[in-house]
């Protein structure tokens, strides 16, 4: 356990910080999941709109250093790629 005031108060925000991190990851999982669906279901239209707003999203847990730089490239890369590729 921590010893002095600073260390405890410092335990204490992390866990704070750690919490609101872990919820911005699942909105970004989430984000990445519902436009994966829509292109699974086919829908070219509702992807491209979703996906538009998944962008968005990743790019500002991405400027918050929650998600690395290079892994939200891949992952907006894998899904323009997968919606250019529907027919």
């Amino acid at each position: 356990m921590a010893n002095t005031a600073q260390a405890r108060k410092r335990a204490r925000q992390a866990v704070k910080q750690n919490s609101h991190n872990a919820s911005l990851r699942s909105k970004l999982r989430t984000s990445i999941k519902v436009v994966r669906k829509a292109i699974e279901a086919g829908d070219k239209a509702s992807a491209a709109k979703l996906f538009v707003s998944a962008q968005a999203t990743i790019d500002k847990i991405t400027d918050k250093k929650i998600a690395h730089k290079n892994t939200a490239a891949r992952q907006k890369s894998r899904l323009s790629a997968a919606i250019k590729a529907m027919a």
